[in-house]
């Protein structure tokens, strides 16, 4: 391999106060890609209502978003990193909000399916795009922090955002969620526009055929790829059930999801910087191990939870949030680290194509095994799409070793070079 050129450079940026702003404005950027696709869980009964539609066909609305980004994610990764970044991720925004839009006024289930697939072509290269510019702006000593930062997304529109959506749900209908978070993305657009710096595309000199060659065959990316799309997987199979299966199982009342949503949250807000100075401090594969083995337990009980308290309930699932989202810092992190500055846009776009596919597969599989009794109305299945979600817990682990052992940087505390690992034989 010839030598790496430098690293993409970051212009206008102040230390301290700039590097903050940059991660609240990309984490802000996340809370509406995440509550978007969130959203979907909760509704899931009142939209089988109201559309007269199967679970099966409700995994459609769920999992079009996610292969949409896929397609979407893959051929970025040819041209992702020939274009400024930050350009690309505002056209990709108004795109995603745009389609969040048409979402709110779809009066069909068919239209709905179609707006959920643009929104997730914008919003999975967006996405994409934003873990590059963690990678890019946030030095290997801080990252695992940095990328907690943009991670808290996930607790902020749990605790904040979907509960904001229902209660709306109550007062307007399903419409109203998608109408917030059209809302939201216009001030959110204008603030990117202002701290997010320009990002020049690196110096690539290669054909975009042979620059995605390159990102695909080599070994410690397809290490990589791998990591992410089991470490997805998993949630794929276990989340989009959730709700209707707590409603239909567990006998909680719609009006009452909201609250599980806001503890879950709350509950995650909380441990999510921890688990991102954990990340920094200890061997990454060792922390994703440890959270593992307690998701294991919580993914277990969920799914084979039966009428039970509203406390026992919000405690379960408290912890299932926290359990499953805490598997993300180290492991992206890890993924992050080990890829080279020039691939990382690229290498980035297709990893997400990856996540997005596998979470879309997942959303299908689960779609497929679980089924809805008629007389009773009690969702059949879901006890075994936690035991293959276990599966997927152990087999992340592995894939995070094998990725230690060709990249040993990627998982290392504290100082890391930034270089990436050298190409290895399987």
């Amino acid at each position: 391999m010839s030598p790496p050129p430098a690293p993409v450079p970051v212009t206008s940026v102040r230390p301290a106060t700039s590097e903050r702003g940059i991660l609240f404005t990309l984490a802000a950027i996340q809370f509406t890609h995440i509550m978007d696709f969130m959203i979907m869980m909760p509704l899931g009964a009142g939209l089988m209502r109201v559309f007269n539609i199967s679970p099966t066909q409700f995994s459609y609305l769920v999992a079009a978003y996610g292969l949409s980004a896929a397609v979407t994610g893959f051929a970025g990764g040819f041209f992702i990193d020939r274009l400024d970044r930050k350009r690309a991720l505002l056209w990709l925004y108004a795109g995603f909000g745009v389609a969040t839009l048409a979402c709110a006024f779809a009066p069909t289930f068919h239209l709905l399916l179609a707006a959920r697939i643009a929104a997730g072509a914008c919003g999975g290269v967006a996405g994409s795009i934003v873990m590059a510019v963690v990678g890019d702006v946030i030095p290997p000593e801080r990252r695992g922090r940095g990328m907690s930062v943009v991670m808290t997304a996930f607790p902020l529109a749990s605790v904040l955002g979907v509960p904001a959506g229902l209660v709306l749900v109550d007062f307007f209908e399903w419409h109203a969620p998608f109408l917030l978070l059209a809302g939201l993305s216009i001030p959110i657009w204008l603030v990117a526009c202002r701290y997010l710096p320009a990002l020049p595309p690196a110096a690539v000199r290669t054909h975009p055929g042979r620059q995605m060659w390159d990102i695909l065959t080599h070994a410690v990316h397809l290490r990589g790829f791998m990591l992410t799309a089991t470490l997805v997987f998993a949630g794929g199979l276990i989340i989009p059930f959730m709700a209707p299966s707590l409603v239909a199982n567990a006998g909680v009342a719609e009006s009452h999801l909201k609250f599980i949503y806001l503890c879950g949250g709350a509950a995650t807000f909380i441990t999510t910087p921890l688990l991102g100075r954990l990340t920094d401090r200890y061997d990454k594969v060792r922390v994703l191990a440890s959270v593992s083995v307690l998701s294991v337990v919580s993914a277990i009980l969920l799914t084979h939870l039966g009428p039970s308290p509203l406390a026992v309930t919000l405690i379960l699932t408290s912890f299932f949030f926290v359990t499953m989202s805490g598997r993300f810092t180290p492991a992206m992190t890890m993924v992050t680290n080990a890829v080279e500055a020039r691939y990382r846009g690229g290498f980035m776009s297709v990893n997400s194509a990856i996540q997005q596919a596998s979470s879309g597969l997942a959303n299908l599989v689960a779609g497929v095994l679980i089924t809805r009794e008629a007389v009773t109305g009690r969702l059949v299945g879901y006890p075994l799409v936690g035991w293959i979600a276990v599966s997927a817990f152990i087999l992340t682990v592995v894939l995070a070793w094998r990725l230690r052992s060709s990249a040993p940087h990627a998982s290392s505390p504290g100082h890391l070079t930034g270089k990436i690992a050298p190409v290895i034989a399987d």
